[in-house]
């Protein structure tokens, strides 16, 4: 839930936009649009009120605007230099005790706090708007116990008659209620018409006629159902007033088109005595409520005066009309599935990788991760086989932390910020919290105590520009770095898979990328960490914190045996005490039970 409400904040702004646009263009070309399309261009507006909550891997329309960057990125990284993060060392060690993971901690305590207050907020005014849907449905509760089935049998031929013209074969029921102040229809399961006591008698045959055909049309147009949808997204979005707006035109429209469809029932001279019988429910109209569960005849004043207004200029509509109707609605259709995955807010960064191995076997290893979430990933380079634990984790896109540094230090060698032979980088005499830190780096001492300041160092030598082309031609992960130059591979921005991980290393091993054979061999030189009974093991850690809480725990790299190659992943995640060290506790205890180290 982190940054859930924020999120959803800018999703509801973007959404907002897009509502504003449809009311423009619906302005702009109203005499180009038919009632009925007028009508259906909201069911858009619905499909943009739901967007925000369908997965982006779902969403293939369009990529996420870069202009929307995770607000995540800009909080967690206000403070840059590294003397003003909170430290904490986690340190892994093999049986030899020559690999340290030393990890930095990032504060989200300013957008947490707000995230939570805000999504209290949000919750609390959903509680209130639920309660108030929840009145008005039990008054309608009481409408429906006090009505009375009408039996006058010119009355129900009448109403029989209206059904077969629009082809209703369901059973309606027909009554009056002295609860109601004019004509409504309502229920799902079983539909209600009712009217106010005694206001069938008091109407004419060709009035009842009219009222008939028109709660007949909301009933056939399903508006019942579009009524409690629209009452769900009126409590989601009851901080919207822009949605509240998109809500009050789209039933205005409905109740226009529905005018349309009893108009075209009708003959030309009886469209006066239609728009009479309207004005004359409209009288007897009390205020609406918030809530509209109900469909009605009537309305408010200024509504009523639109739908006169459009009953006296009615024209039949032709298929020229239909035709530009149909392109309009596609043209808002194509602009809103463009801008779906800047509205969405689940997957916002692209937080799952498309796999497309053949040969994988997925394994349970739950026992050995306990109750923390993770996946383990093992590569047979010589079978070219996948062995994989938790399909869905393998894919999912979590922050490298400190197994970036391979790439960071791979990048610089290709730009000749350190070279092969003379990779060493000065201490500048600040004080860090690691001793480690605090002295001349080379790659390999790098590598090993996990310096960020050095390979920091690197990639702001190497510039934003180089960084994000080279992640691009490697595909490494989402190749998002905005979230600053810095720090954007530490609980940021940046985000990989376990499996992408898996293929990357493989790329690596294999000389099978764009970088140069010998800045490889250095790499992999450093990455060495022990030799057990002919074995190599090499790999690096990474360890992820947030507010001082380890909740990222990575252990990448690969087993050379007997002239077989193994190449490892393993990511855990948990609230806290997660991090490198397990990791590779875990890797390693799979390793040796599967003969491999």
């Amino acid at each position: 839930m982190h940054l859930f409400f924020i999120r959803f904040l800018i999703s509801s702004l973007i959404s907002s936009v897009l509502i504003m646009i449809i009311l423009g263009i619906k302005k702009i070309f109203k005499n180009h649009i038919s009632a009925r399309w007028q009508y259906n261009i909201w069911f858009l507006f619905l499909v943009i009120l739901i967007i925000p909550f369908i997965p982006q891997q779902y969403l293939d329309f369009s990529q996420l605007n870069r202009w929307s960057v995770d607000l995540q990125n800009k909080e967690d990284h206000m403070m840059t230099d590294d003397s003003l993060l909170n430290h904490k060392a986690q340190e892994t060690l093999n049986q030899e005790g020559n690999l340290q993971d030393f990890s930095i901690s990032v504060q989200r305590s300013t957008a947490a706090y707000i995230n939570f207050a805000l999504i209290s907020i949000w919750i609390l005014g959903c509680l209130i708007y639920t309660s108030i849907l929840v009145i008005v449905k039990l008054r309608l509760n009481k409408v429906k116990d006090s009505i009375r089935v009408l039996d006058d049998v010119k009355i129900i031929g009448l109403f029989e008659k209206c059904k077969r013209e629009l082809d209703i074969s369901k059973d309606l029921i027909v009554g009056e209620s002295g609860l109601v102040y004019s004509s409504m229809t309502f229920g799902l399961k079983k539909t209600y018409i009712v009217f106010p006591l005694v206001m069938t008698h008091q109407l004419s045959e060709s009035e009842l006629y009219h009222i008939f055909l028109h709660e007949l049309s909301h009933y056939k147009n399903k508006d019942i159902i579009i009524n409690e949808v629209m009452c769900f997204f009126q409590i989601i979005y009851w901080f919207n007033p822009f949605v509240r707006l998109a809500f009050k035109k789209m039933r205005l429209d409905r109740e226009i088109n529905c005018d349309v469809s009893v108009l075209q029932r009708l003959k030309e001279e009886n469209y006066i005595q239609y728009g009479k019988t309207i004005i004359n429910c409209a009288e007897k109209q009390i205020q609406p409520s918030f809530f509209s569960i109900t469909t009605s005849i009537a309305g408010t004043k200024k509504e009523i005066t639109k739908r006169i207004q459009k009953i006296a200029s009615y024209k039949v509509e032709n298929r020229w009309m239909n035709i530009k109707s149909i392109c309009i609605f596609i043209f808002i259709a194509i602009l809103i599935l463009n801008k779906s995955a800047a509205i969405s807010i689940l997957g916002y960064e692209n937080k799952r990788y498309d796999f497309k191995a053949t040969h994988v076997v997925y394994e349970d290893l739950s026992s050995y991760f306990g109750e923390r979430e993770g996946s383990f990933v093992l590569y047979d380079l010589q079978a070219d086989k996948y062995a994989i634990y938790n399909k869905e984790k393998s894919i999912t896109r979590v922050s490298p932390d400190s197994t970036y540094k391979i790439y960071s230090a791979l990048i610089g060698l290709e730009n000749n910020v350190i070279q092969v032979d003379d990779s060493k980088k000065g201490w500048n005499g600040q004080q860090y919290t690691y001793e480690a830190w605090n002295k001349d780096q080379d790659l390999s001492s790098a590598i090993k105590n996990s310096v960020n300041w050095y390979f920091q160092e690197i990639d702001q030598q190497v510039g934003y520009d180089k960084l994000q082309y080279y992640l691009d031609e490697i595909e490494y992960g989402n190749g998002d770095i905005t979230g600053g130059i810095r720090d954007y591979w530490q609980e940021s921005s940046l985000l990989i898979s376990p499996v992408e991980q898996v293929e990357l290393l493989t790329d690596l091993y294999t000389d099978n990328t764009l970088f140069e054979s010998t800045h490889i061999a250095k790499v992999k030189e450093a990455l060495k960490l022990e030799e057990n009974n002919g074995a190599v093991l090499s790999g690096k850690t990474g360890t992820g914190m947030i507010n001082d809480k380890e909740v990222n725990g990575w252990f990448i790299g690969y087993v050379e045996k007997n002239g077989q190659t193994y190449i490892f992943a393993t990511n855990v995640q948990g609230e806290e005490n997660t991090n490198g060290s397990l990791a590779t506790k875990i890797t390693l205890d799979i390793l040796s039970d599967k003969n491999i180290y």
